[in-house]
């Protein structure tokens, strides 16, 4: 082999390895977008971890506006009045409200640890004359806490609705579901619930109740000893509907109160419910002593509806997936009968358009037992609402 063949010869080899490089060089790869949030989908859909920790938070809630007419056209008692003689005025009555929610939820080897709050701030028609407040005894407007629970496992402490009436289920789907109350709401609560897994539930709730008596319409509320409320409930429940019953014993007036209700899943778009509640009076009809010479007009915090029982019914139907129609009926032994009824419609996903009518027979028109608590000024009255909520 001469020189010059050797020469040509390892040229060509540097060029074939040279090539051989090029073809394998090392390709970088594209900065991938840091993931700031980590989608949590234990607890269900919106939730992400709070950075550096175990934790789940979801943050959620609405903003709403309702624009009542007529008699009892306002579920927050929001009226108008005269701007030169003070008095009422036949008027559309306006009330705006944002609510803020968050829940929170971590694995621990006690059970899961969760957390609930919400907080509404409600812009809303002055008024200055009772009893024409809404069902938190707030007549302003002003920021209110309805939420701010811890559970851990079933053990939960904080501020809730009473069990009386979030455990058996509220009264329809209607806007003015109280026409005929059913219960009383804001309280402190140390609760425990059991949950058997095949449908039965269980739940027993010591609570201090709210109001002071300066409502009126559920008398003392609150309790004034060391000795609280309690409220117990059970309910089974399967894919045809439940059954629920709840008894609650007031601390302060003695008396016990109940009520039983059952749900009908007719159809895929079909339900209905029907709810009764009773009550002994206990010391319900005695002059209290915070409201000087009024007495309770027979209501308390577990038993706001007039007399010893009372009944609520009714239902929900589906015509598509935007829009439903929500009706209710109730009617106490006093003779006070409410009819709720409205058609509630999905513009787009979150923002829900609801038009409501309203009716309310007040049968014991009588301002010393606040029968007439819902703030109408005649016997029969009639009224409307439309609501716009965005809930996210």
């Amino acid at each position: 082999m001469n020189i010059k063949s050797l020469l040509l010869g390892s040229a060509a080899a540097l060029i074939a390895v040279s090539g051989a490089r090029a073809a394998d060089a090392v390709v970088v790869a594209e900065p991938e977008p840091a993931e700031y949030v980590k989608i949590c989908d234990v607890y269900g859909a919106g939730y992400f971890y709070i950075p550096g920790t175990e934790t789940c938070l979801r943050i959620g809630g609405y903003i709403r506006y309702d624009i009542g007419g007529g008699d009892i056209g306002s579920f927050d008692g929001a009226r108008a009045h005269d701007v030169l003689n003070g008095k009422d005025q036949g008027t559309w009555y306006k009330h705006a409200r944002f609510s803020l929610k968050t829940w929170t939820g971590q694995e621990t080897e006690l059970g899961t640890l969760k957390t609930y709050t919400e907080t509404r701030f409600n812009f809303q028609n002055h008024n200055g004359d009772a009893p024409y407040v809404n069902a938190a005894g707030n007549p302003s407007g002003q920021p209110s806490l309805n939420f701010a629970w811890i559970q851990l496992g079933g053990l939960r402490v904080g501020k809730d609705e009473s069990a009386f009436d979030t455990f058996i289920g509220y009264a329809g789907n209607v806007i003015q579901d109280t026409l005929v109350p059913y219960g009383g709401f804001d309280t402190n609560v140390i609760q425990y619930y059991f949950d058997a897994g095949n449908g039965f539930s269980a739940v027993v709730s010591l609570e201090e109740g709210s109001g002071g008596g300066t409502d009126g319409f559920y008398g003392a509320g609150t309790i004034d000893s060391y000795v609280p409320h309690v409220v117990g409930g059970v309910k089974y429940t399967q894919g045809w509907g439940a059954i629920t019953g709840v008894v609650a014993y007031d601390s302060n007036y003695e008396y016990v109160s109940g009520k039983v209700r059952a749900d009908v899943n007719v159809s895929s778009a079909f339900s209905l419910f029907v709810m009764g509640g009773f009550a002994s009076e206990g010391k319900l009809n005695d002059t209290s002593v915070v409201l000087g010479t009024v007495d309770a007009g027979g209501r308390g915090f577990y038993k706001p509806w007039g007399g010893k029982w009372a009944v609520w019914g009714g239902g929900t139907y589906k015509f598509n997936e935007k829009a439903s129609f929500n009706a209710q009926v109730s009617y106490d032994q006093w003779k006070n009968l409410g009819v709720a009824a409205n058609v509630a419609y999905d513009l787009v996903p979150g923002f829900t358009v609801t038009a409501e009518v309203d009716y309310l027979h007040a049968g014991k028109f009588d301002d010393t037992d606040f029968s007439n608590w819902t703030g109408a000024t005649k016997k029969n009255s009639v009224g409307g609402m439309l609501r716009f909520q965005r809930s996210f």
